[in-house]
């Protein structure tokens, strides 16, 4: 059928929220970049990937598991489930599986946001957050975020986003820490701020980078959840162990609110070889630390070269950086791309000067500091 023989308007029939939807945009894949440039030899430095890639453990598992492919995985995720009850302290009641953190939040805007009901996060928060409660028809209510020259620069104001929790806020989205910012909240500051929300406001806590982080008050959310039943904590798979391309993330919350979240879960959304990658990577404990190892050397190099070459940072305890360039990012990054090197300009989060750069191993940093020399000199 041609477009011409559509009498429908399809976008006008949709939902009002998916009508004005941007979609989430991904970093470029390298073959990508290779098939519009012509070029090879690319690195990406864009999505926050383990530069170590996937933990073995994790890899030997989904290897394993491929073979049992022609059947359908638990959809419950029982063994998985029952591996993090384990490695995390909690009943397995309380754990949802989810197609990566990203499903599970939008599995939350779905169950309990809506038209008449707010949802608060941070300017400057995860991108999914906008798209969720965009979708659902509910109403976004976004909190300024901290100055530049504050200790959390671009940060989460706690103070500013409790202002604006009303009645009929349903969701409070805090990422700890904030991608694309890599601040954080400490330990005192979130747990005043959870205790303080009506009973009917459920806070979710993202802690998709929980496993990069150092600094001694960074919190455990889940320490609090047996006091908190209004509280939801994230984390994912993606990132510290190294599974982005199988989708497995995860949410430990009430056990009352992990049944309403499966009740809107689609079966079977997390894959056989998924699974079996995520139990085996939560045990290899050697590839965690070396993980944290290779990130920690290697903010330390992309913070001196910015300091070096008298660029503004937003210190980051993730596994990435957002540098202000000193001018509109977009053509820095092209000039990047045009290098073989892929990192993302975070204009979407108004933040037009920025590039987050994801942490690299040694000489992939230093590829990347090289090529922005050339590009910011041309």
């Amino acid at each position: 059928m041609s477009n011409d023989a559509i009498s429908a308007d399809f976008v006008a029939l949709a939902l009002t929220g998916v009508q004005k939807l941007t979609p989430y945009q991904p970093g470029k894949p390298i073959e990508e970049l290779e098939r519009e440039l012509g070029i090879s030899g690319s690195i990406k430095l864009a999505s926050n990937e383990n530069p170590l890639g996937p933990s073995p453990k994790g890899l030997e598992a989904a290897r394993r598991a491929l073979e049992g492919v022609a059947l359908y995985p638990d959809g419950a995720g029982f063994a998985l489930r029952q591996a993090l009850g384990r490695r995390l302290g909690v009943e397995v009641g309380c754990v949802t599986l989810g197609n990566g953190s990203n499903d599970v939040l939008e599995l939350i805007a779905r169950a309990w946001l809506g038209p008449g009901r707010s949802a608060v996060y941070s300017r400057h928060a995860f991108a999914v957050y906008p798209i969720v409660v965009q979708a659902v028809g509910a109403e976004a209510r976004v909190a300024a975020a901290h100055a530049r020259d504050h200790a959390q620069p671009y940060g989460h104001d706690l103070n500013a986003m409790a202002a604006l929790v009303s009645g009929d806020t349903r969701v409070v989205f805090i990422a700890n820490p904030n991608n694309p910012t890599g601040t954080w909240v400490d330990a005192a500051a979130l747990r005043d701020f959870i205790a303080s929300m009506p009973a009917q406001t459920l806070v979710v806590v993202d802690e998709a980078y929980f496993e990069y982080v150092e600094e001694q008050n960074y919190p455990d959310a889940m320490a609090w959840l047996a006091e908190f039943p209004n509280l939801i904590v994230t984390r994912t798979f993606s990132k510290i162990y190294g599974l982005a391309g199988l989708r497995v993330g995860y949410a430990v919350s009430h056990p009352q609110v992990a049944d309403v979240l499966n009740r809107v879960r689609q079966p079977f959304n997390t894959g056989l070889p998924a699974q079996a990658a995520a139990i085996a990577a939560l045990e290899d404990e050697a590839h965690v630390r070396e993980s944290r190892a290779v990130n920690r050397a290697g903010l330390a190099q992309l913070t001196d070269a910015c300091r070096e070459r008298g660029l503004y940072y937003i210190p980051s305890v993730g596994n990435f950086l957002s540098i202000d360039v000193g001018r509109p990012a977009g053509a820095v990054y092209d000039g990047l791309l045009r290098e073989g090197v892929i990192v993302r300009p975070v204009g979407a989060y108004e933040m037009p000067q920025f590039l987050r750069v994801t942490v690299g191993r040694k000489e992939e940093n230093q590829r990347f500091i090289a090529a922005l020399d050339r590009v910011l000199g041309a």
